[in-house]
Parts: C-alpha cells; sequence; structure tokens
C-alpha cells in the first residue's frame, strides 16, 4: 500500500472514529431509563425576580392591613410585531399573568376574572344537580347566592411600544503584516438599544372610574463582541475567531416593568409612605431608572421638589406622581 492510499486510510479511519463517538450519546434501543440519550444542561429552577420585586414584597404589611380585592383583566399586546418568520409573537402574550405573579407579591387580595371557564362548567354542573355535596352524602352542591366575592379594583391596559433601534453603534478593524503570510488579525464590537413601553389603568368595579393610570418604559441592551486571527504555519495554516453576543431577555423587561408600575400604583392605593417600600423608586438610585432624564427633573425648579414642607405633611405623595393631579384616587384615599 502507497503511502498517499495509507494517509486518506487513516483519515476515513479517524472520520470513522469521530462518528462511533458521537453515536455512543444517542442509542436506537431505548436504555434502563427509558430514554435514547441523556438531555444535556442542568440548571435549577428559580424564582423569576426583578429588582422591583423585594419592594413589592415589602408591601403586604399594608396591603394586609386594608384588604381591598382587585382582579386583573386583559393586559394585551397591542405591539402588533411578529417574528421575520411569522413564528410568532415578538412580546409575551402574557402580560397579565406577570401582573397577577406582581400582585401576588405585594400580598393583594385577588379574584379571579381573567379565566373563569371552570368556575362557570363548575356552576352548569352545580346547577343541574351533577355535583355531590362531600359534606352530606347523597346530596348535591348547592347555588348559594352572594358566594362569591367582588372585586373593588381592577387592573388593564396593555403593552403598547416595541422600538427596535433606539440606537445602535459600533467599531471593527483588521491589521497584520503586509506580507502574504504574515500574521493578520481582526476585532469588532457592536451595540443596540431598543425599548418597550406598557400603559396600564386602575378602575373602580363600582363606578368604573379610572382612579389611576400608569405609563413607563423601558430600555433594553444587547451587544456582539468578536476577534479573529489569520496565519500561516509552514506549509499550513489556521484561521480562529471567537465572539460571543447577548440581548437583555425582552420578556423580563416586560415584567420588570409591570412590576415597577404596580409598586407604584398599589403604593398609592394602600397609601404606603415612599420612604417604607419605595425609597429607591423615581430616585436616582432607582435600579431601572432613567438616569439622564432623572438628572434633569431634579435640576428643574426646586419648587418642585418632593422633599417640601407640604410633601413632608402627605407621606403618601410620591415624586413625579401627585395624586393632586388624579382627582378620582384621591377622593377614594380620602374616604
Amino acid at each position: 500500500m502507497t503511502s498517499r492510499a495509507r494517509k486518506y486510510l487513516y483519515r476515513s479511519l479517524a472520520v470513522a472514529a469521530v462518528a462511533v463517538g458521537l453515536a455512543g450519546c444517542v442509542s436506537p434501543v431505548p436504555g434502563e431509563t427509558g430514554r435514547y440519550t441523556l438531555p444535556i444542561g442542568g440548571s435549577p429552577v428559580i424564582s423569576n425576580e426583578t429588582p422591583y420585586s423585594t419592594a413589592l414584597r415589602c408591601l403586604g404589611r399594608y396591603t394586609l392591613q386594608r384588604p381591598l380585592r382587585i382582579a386583573v383583566g386583559q393586559i394585551a399586546d397591542y405591539t402588533g410585531k411578529y417574528e421575520s418568520d411569522n413564528s410568532g409573537r415578538k412580546l409575551t402574550q402574557g402580560a397579565a399573568l406577570m401582573e397577577m405573579s406582581a400582585l401576588a407579591k405585594a400580598g393583594v387580595p385577588m379574584v379571579e376574572r381573567f379565566d373563569t371557564s371552570v368556575a362557570e362548567m363548575e356552576l352548569k354542573y352545580a346547577n343541574n344537580k351533577l355535583i355531590g355535596d362531600e359534606k352530606t352524602p347523597g346530596d348535591f352542591r348547592k347555588i348559594l347566592a352572594g358566594s362569591i366575592p367582588g372585586s373593588d379594583y381592577y387592573i388593564v391596559g396593555g403593552i403598547t411600544e416595541l422600538n427596535f433601534n433606539v440606537r445602535s453603534m459600533g467599531a471593527s478593524g483588521n491589521g497584520g503584516g503586509t506580507a502574504s503570510n504574515a500574521l493578520k488579525g481582526t476585532a469588532g464590537a457592536s451595540l443596540y438599544v431598543m425599548n418597550v413601553g406598557i400603559d396600564l389603568r386602575l378602575v373602580d368595579t363600582n363606578t368604573l372610574e379610572v382612579v389611576d393610570v400608569i405609563s413607563y418604559q423601558k430600555q433594553i441592551i444587547g451587544r456582539q463582541i468578536s476577534a479573529g486571527v489569520f496565519d500561516f504555519l509552514g506549509q499550513t495554516f489556521f484561521d480562529a475567531s471567537l465572539g460571543e453576543s447577548a440581548l437583555e431577555p425582552i420578556q423580563l423587561a416586560v415584567r420588570s416593568t409591570l412590576e415597577r408600575a404596580t409598586l407604584e400604583m398599589i403604593s398609592r392605593l394602600y397609601r404606603a409612605p415612599q420612604s417604607s417600600c419605595g425609597g429607591t423608586i423615581n430616585t436616582a438610585s432607582d435600579p431601572l431608572a432613567d438616569r439622564h432624564t432623572q438628572t434633569a427633573q431634579n435640576s428643574v425648579g426646586q419648587n418642585q421638589e418632593i422633599s417640601n414642607e407640604k410633601a413632608r405633611q402627605d407621606p403618601y405623595r410620591w415624586v413625579n406622581a401627585s395624586t393632586d393631579a388624579q382627582p378620582g384616587l384621591r377622593r377614594q384615599l380620602d374616604q
């Protein structure tokens, strides 16, 4: 066998060995566990937190003192943005569920109004005397008037903004020797910024009066970094590259914005002093604050500063969210 034929044989054997090694990870016959292969990964399940979750839980001591039942209605995605391959929506369709989780973190009593299909079916079965009464064997469940508690307020709204490429920037460069076989390298980096926005309303269930309105937006950042090198080593050459890309989770940004809005809305509704749970909210230390806007707001007129004497006498007033501009909520708080 010639040396050339031997070389090709060795290459074929090497490729076959790699293929067999990879095939060892997957078996055509299920093992003792009933699996063809073992899944990769093993990350533990953790709680879904945002920078405002701790402040929401802090509100629990106020919500327990004044039980107001709140329902969550439709909080839809009104942006109309779809993936480019028509595989689905760009944004979550579960904003109402995120809002319920935010209210639960704050310990707010809730009544179900979002999905009542099971309750309606149970009522239908009970009305037809198909559901038995466990307390009285042989009897059926009674339908009692007034057994379902009503809500005092409900929250509705939607995701109203999704703006791509609010601003982007990038830089790249190539360098190396001038000879054809000299070492050459390349590097580049890019940054992209987009944003999402929400609008929520707090409505009095009895009067349908809109007692509070919240509108917030949050910017999202993404980055790409790459580097590569190309060189000759004798009769061979190599080309190596390394890159990394990351995008702040869009759906987590929606959750953060909803929790930020819920924190302010519930704090005003339950008369929680700003210094108690929201001391860092609407200030420069807000974990998701717009620093430029906040600095500009702080420099506009000392007569509008929250630290004036009138604001100190009213501990329920929030920066840039005075209830004087919201008569409906003020009337509710004064009752």
